[in-house]
């Protein structure tokens, strides 16, 4: 029997993309919680295994040639678990170069930019004092609708971000467009990107990773605790 790989997750968009990794891949894991809103990201412990004091991360007892591994950042951990499965990662190396190219493109795009949306648009206006700021308010949400209106083209031509099959690409790009609402986002006008959504949340595999201690999401306003510890204040 595969040992179980060590999840150590929040449900957030980044999190989710590992939780539904696992569960499409048909993985077993063993959940360890990493409150952010409490700082348990910089517990020292979580540290040795995600020095940038970010989840999600893992810890595999069944790593390459048979040792543990750790692995963060959750692009990289996609990249392993498709690697380590086979799953999700094309046929071919053109197949591979198109999920990269995709996946790279969650990571230093779409997940920063619809990171900071939130965070001006919900988040922000919260603090004490409130941070209500037009301007970064205008300009995550208009480059959020970029980012989705390249998307919509691409999707016009193929089934999926990478090709014709659903792949660690789409994976990664989900869990942050699931959110589109709440990115003051509306899809009227890109049907591509549309279906696309609806395509991805009816996979099972995706449904029971988004599900993953949903009960813990909050978004509504947070104390002005955990303000502190998220964003430092």
């Amino acid at each position: 029997m595969t040992a179980p790989i060590d999840l150590y997750f929040w449900p957030t968009p980044n999190g989710w993309k590992i939780s539904i990794a696992l569960e499409e891949m048909a993985l077993p894991y063993d959940t360890h919680l990493i409150n952010i809103g409490k700082g348990e990201q910089f517990a020292p412990e979580f540290l040795k295994i995600s020095p940038n004091n970010r989840m999600p991360a893992i810890t595999d007892p069944d790593g390459p040639d048979g040792a543990p591994i750790s692995v963060f950042e959750s692009g990289a951990i996609l990249l392993y678990l498709a690697r380590k499965t086979g799953l999700f990662y094309g046929e071919t190396e053109r197949d591979r170069i198109a999920i990269e190219e995709w996946l790279m493109w969650q990571m230093g795009g779409l997940g920063p930019m619809a990171g900071q949306a939130h965070h001006f648009l919900k988040y922000a206006p919260q603090l004490d004092p409130p941070q209500d700021l037009p301007y970064p308010k205008d300009r995550y949400r208009a480059e959020v609708a970029r980012l989705y209106g390249v998307m919509d083209r691409r999707l016009a031509e193929r089934e999926f971000l990478a090709g014709d099959s659903f792949t660690i690409a789409d994976i990664a790009c989900w869990g942050w467009a699931s959110l589109w609402e709440g990115q003051q986002q509306t899809l009227d006008d890109k049907p591509h990107f549309k279906r696309w959504l609806e395509t991805v949340s009816a996979r099972p595999g995706v449904q029971r990773g988004r599900a993953l201690h949903a009960d813990l999401r909050k978004d509504g306003p947070r104390p002005q605790s955990e303000h502190s510890v998220l964003f430092r204040r």
